[in-house]
């Protein structure tokens, strides 16, 4: 089997220059795989929603290459777009259909016959079947999110995009969405997911995708995104008053918080933590108390985006 049939999605060297020279994508290449929920990070500006876009049909490609399911989105366009549905960051449809039409119109547009859609399951799932005949206009803005997504499933892709999906949601709101999305993947829905809340792609996705000036910077698991992440905090209170913050060649930084807390910023690539407590007590300090803080993706997100723009 070849990586296109094992993949969701293979993006190979994709590329795309706007009219007046705006680069938005420059060679990037990676491939999501089935089954998996797969973070795609970066700043606003960074390529990511004009890459969703490429997916979807509704931007040209420069250059490169995109499919689908194992179908190339230039040579079978209709079978990669059936196999995908995407979910924008604007909310777009019609507001004098009521949510039951606005899906029924839906899948009728993608042609799946009437005793096979799944209109008033959909509802049921996102929480609005109570709101089934009420117009459109009227749902609250969550709501109208989670309309959004019932609308990417109504022909049941393979795929799902979720592009900012909790942009502006409460967290209750954002809760049940994030719920509807595992019982998705649970039952085999590969879901790509870009967001700015980066404690969302750390505790849902399983890899991640890094984008940043239109360049790929990172893709990787999760969990080696993570172990990416070198400096570690550590606050040590100590049992007696300072008046100022000792300094030592294997601190990266250091601060007093209060009279008696230092917080000792290390990387962990060259110390560890018992090198730091022990360079505490030969200032002749006893150690009370110590806490220590795990790096995480945002951490990791901040120190490639800055490496990237300098």
């Amino acid at each position: 089997m070849n990586e296109a049939a094992e993949a969701a999605i293979v993006i190979d060297g994709l590329g795309k220059t706007y009219r007046g020279g705006k680069r938005a994508l420059d060679n990037v290449s990676f491939a999501v795989p089935r089954g998996q929920i797969y973070g795609l990070l970066g700043p606003n500006g960074a390529g990511k929603s004009t890459l969703i876009n490429i997916l979807a049909g509704l931007v040209t490609k420069t250059e490169g290459h995109a499919s689908i399911w194992g179908f190339d989105i230039d040579e079978n366009p209709r079978n990669a777009k059936f196999s995908i549905g995407i979910v924008n960051q604007e909310i777009v449809f019609d507001p004098f259909f009521t949510p039951f039409e606005t899906l029924e119109n839906q899948a009728g547009f993608y042609g799946v016959p009437k005793a096979e859609r799944r209109s008033m399951e959909l509802l049921r799932a996102l929480h609005l079947e109570d709101k089934r005949d009420a117009y459109a206009r009227t749902l609250s803005g969550g709501m109208k999110r989670r309309l959004m997504v019932g609308k990417a499933m109504v022909h049941s892709p393979p795929v799902l995009v979720l592009d900012e999906p909790t942009a502006g949601v409460d967290i209750e709101l954002r809760q049940q969405l994030w719920a509807y999305v595992r019982r998705l993947n649970d039952h085999g829905v590969t879901v790509v997911l870009t967001t700015h809340y980066l404690e969302e792609a750390e505790e849902l996705c399983d890899r991640i995708a890094i984008i940043n000036h239109g360049k790929l910077i990172a893709e990787e698991s999760t969990r080696a995104l993570v172990g990416m992440a070198q400096e570690k905090l550590v606050e040590v209170t100590v049992d007696r008053d300072l008046a100022a913050a000792p300094a030592n060649i294997c601190f990266e930084k250091v601060e007093l918080k209060g009279t008696r807390t230092l917080a000792i910023t290390y990387r962990k690539d060259r110390v560890n933590a018992g090198e730091v407590l022990a360079a505490v007590q030969r200032d002749g300090l006893g150690i009370v108390d110590v806490s220590t803080r795990e790096a995480d993706l945002e951490d990791v997100f901040l120190n490639l985006t800055r490496a990237s723009n300098s």
